[in-house]
């Protein structure tokens, strides 16, 4: 057995350094006595080493998850969903998932595998009420995160079988990673403050601008977003890493039109293509799908997969990404000649929101048309679009042209 393609070890203490130091804390890094669980898979244990010593040299105490790779011989995802009963299937450890959500201030996940497609061939049903089963702790840690006690960041730790299913090779894959993240540059989170700096530039100006709804219009796209009163444009927060993206949760009540979707999308072991979908009233009324479309039609069955829970745009100069990477932590964060634009279907992001967030109710939420579902699947294109804003004063603005903001 062949040993996959490993970046050197001080590509690796700068990746520890950004996610320890820069993402966690929304980009101050973690404070001396916090408690950081790091969630990692065997096939990223060269990460796991470095992120471990980068909390503990920080100061800061350390939760480990290392989770075994799944392979052909011992898949523990599918076999789980072979064999589960009906009752397994909606087991949950409640009292153990409650105190970890309680002990640690902040999560690091890597996300790394060592097969393609681990769960190819499950039923779509049982994945959708896995989801489901984990929805309260998920609430849980939303409530947290909202009131300003917990914060996340997303890594990936490129393996020769995510390459491969990216159509890349393991180095050049890895060196998306590196430019992607500036792990190149000689202090990766000095340059991690300045990006996130530039970008907050046109957040301040996009939660400025008083817009009631946005107009996406392209050779493949006439799609209206509503947003609510008080939803508020986010970005470059270090919730994921790498991240240039702004984005907003609108009213899914007022989502009308066609959209279609240039990307692929890896989801549950499966990939999807030639994703179309129609929304009236809010709701998905149409889909379609060149390939996987039945995975695709479980998913947007799920209660209220059908809505729109955000919205999404990333001006291509910021982002060095410029190769298809077959996760949506990457894909989502594109840059190329036209950036990308995307949406995601499911729960809305609280933390997108005027003013205290911890202080709104469930019903609340609801009547503000924030999304609330146990799925959030972002769809992604990098088609050439044109978006409008339409302004509370009656006013319209062009905000995103040619893959870059406008204003």
């Amino acid at each position: 057995m062949t040993k996959d393609y490993t970046p050197s070890k001080k590509i690796l203490e700068n990746y520890a350094k950004v996610l320890v130091n820069f993402a966690l804390n929304s980009g101050k890094g973690i404070k001396k006595g916090e408690v950081v669980r790091i969630v990692c898979g065997e096939s990223a244990r060269p990460l796991y080493f470095e992120l471990q010593k980068a909390v503990i040299k920080s100061g800061g105490h350390v939760i480990g998850s290392y989770l075994p790779d799944d392979d052909a011989d011992h898949n523990f995802g599918k076999m789980f969903y072979d064999y589960a009963s009906d009752e397994q299937l909606k087991f949950i450890p409640k009292k153990y998932h409650t105190s970890l959500i309680e002990d640690c201030d902040h999560q690091i996940f890597v996300i790394s595998k060592n097969m393609i497609s681990p769960l190819k061939g499950v039923d779509p049903k049982k994945m959708m009420q896995r989801g489901e089963v984990f929805k309260p702790f998920m609430d849980m840690r939303h409530k947290k995160e909202d009131a300003g006690k917990f914060t996340w960041t997303l890594g990936l730790y490129g393996t020769d079988a995510m390459a491969k299913e990216a159509k890349l090779s393991p180095k050049v894959y890895w060196d998306q990673i590196i430019k992607a993240c500036f792990l190149d540059e000689k202090d990766p989170v000095k340059k991690w403050k300045e990006t996130q700096k530039n970008i907050k530039k046109y957040e301040d100006r996009l939660n400025k601008m008083a817009i009631e709804k946005l107009h996406v219009v392209g050779k493949d796209v006439d799609l209206w977003i509503k947003l609510t009163p008080k939803s508020k444009w986010v970005g470059g927060s270090g919730r994921n890493i790498p991240s240039f993206e702004i984005f907003t949760s609108p009213d899914w009540r007022g989502t009308e039109g066609w959209i279609k979707f240039n990307q692929p999308l890896y989801r549950y072991g499966n990939l999807i293509e030639g994703i179309q979908l129609w929304f009236k009233n809010g709701v998905v009324v149409k889909s379609v799908a060149t390939k996987n479309h039945e995975v695709l039609k479980q998913m947007i069955a799920t209660k209220n997969a059908d809505k729109v829970g955000e919205f999404s745009m990333t001006d291509g100069r910021f982002s060095r990404i410029t190769k298809f990477m077959g996760e949506t932590l990457y894909d989502e964060n594109v840059g190329g000649k036209y950036g990308n634009t995307h949406i995601a279907l499911g729960n809305a992001y609280t933390d997108c929101y005027k003013g205290d967030p911890s202080k709104v109710s469930k019903q609340q939420w609801a009547q503000l048309g924030y999304n609330n579902s146990s799925v959030h699947t972002d769809i992604i294109s990098t088609a050439d679009r044109t978006i409008t804003a339409y302004l509370k004063n009656g006013a319209t603005k062009i905000v995103y042209k040619k893959g870059r903001y406008t204003f």
